[in-house]
């Protein structure tokens, strides 16, 4: 039976000189998988390593999802770890003295269950109604202190150091990569991924208030830029990307995966030929924001579907 869902992304450079975050999804008939990387400003050229892991998880999503996945929570635990080599081979090819690095969180819809996985501070959201269903827990130095018990989850999205990650994508050793799931979803029910740059602008109480009763066309695009607003001239780059099961009311339009002909993937993401060269190289900074532009035009034109 065809998946039907409504989907929306949208992301902000914020007060930064450059916009390291990437977004996009891909669906076939029976599976979606959506994707969130926030490349490390602290680090060489962190837009390239989002780069390469929104794109490793579209190009390993394409051959696999034929037109579903054999098993979700491998898909995600190999696809990731795969893009972490892809990022160190890019260091080496490439002579870079550090490797370029990111935090992701991706998720895959099929069967009416919904899969995740993650690496650093990037999040997903589960929500149903006005409640927070499921959340992922941030691999960073501030969520330890709530482990531990040193300071409350209330201060979590405040601290001065919620932005010290200790896993990512990139780094020099292997990465842990969370998986949560499987989950049955209801409809109405709404998967929401973003990067720090909206969660630590936006408190969990007001996220919630924004998705309850609207379309996903207007909660995203007012929520990435109301977390920029807010931080003003120190706002970070802002992305967001959200999926609504099914046929809810609010929504303007809905997509039919039923409408994808067998065989073949409906995607956001830009897949290069391995003649291209490196996954990196694929689109400069100004033909991702053009891209950006583009698709939103796109959705914009078809009235918010996909």
């Amino acid at each position: 039976m065809p998946m039907r869902f409504s989907i929306y992304q949208d992301s902000l450079i914020g007060a930064r000189q450059a916009n390291q975050d990437r977004m996009g999804y891909c669906f076939t008939r029976d599976c979606l998988m959506m994707v969130v990387a926030d490349g490390m400003g602290g680090h060489l050229r962190g837009d390239i390593a989002a780069q390469i892991a929104v794109h490793a998880c579209a190009a390993a999503f394409q051959p696999a999802a034929q037109p579903r996945l054999a098993d979700p929570e491998d898909f995600l635990e190999s696809t990731l770890r795969r893009a972490h080599r892809e990022t160190l081979r890019y260091q080496s090819a490439n002579r870079m003295p550090e490797s370029p690095r990111t935090t992701v969180v991706a998720c895959i819809v099929q069967d009416g269950q919904a899969w995740w996985a993650h690496a650093g501070d990037s999040r997903l959201y589960w929500l149903r109604g006005s409640r927070v269903l499921a959340r992922t827990r941030d691999h960073s130095k501030v969520q330890s202190l709530v482990s531990m018990g040193l300071i409350t989850p209330e201060e979590h999205d405040t601290h001065p150091e919620r932005n010290k990650v200790l896993n990512c994508l990139g780094s020099p050793f292997d990465p842990l990569i969370e998986i949560g799931g499987a989950e049955d979803l209801h409809e109405g029910d709404t998967i929401l991924l973003c990067s720090d740059g909206v969660w630590a602008a936006v408190d969990e109480d007001d996220l919630c208030a924004g998705f309850t009763g609207v379309a996903l066309e207007h909660s995203i695009p007012a929520l990435v830029h109301g977390a920029v607003a807010r931080h003003g001239s120190l706002a970070d780059n802002a992305t967001a990307l959200a999926m609504t099961w099914g046929t809810p009311e609010v929504a303007l339009a809905t997509v039919s995966s039923g409408e994808v002909p067998p065989g073949a993937m409906t995607t956001t993401i830009v897949l290069q030929s391995a003649e291209a060269g490196e996954p990196g190289d694929a689109l400069s900074e100004e033909e991702i924001e053009r891209t950006v532009r583009e698709i939103r035009d796109a959705i914009e034109r078809s009235g918010g579907g996909q």
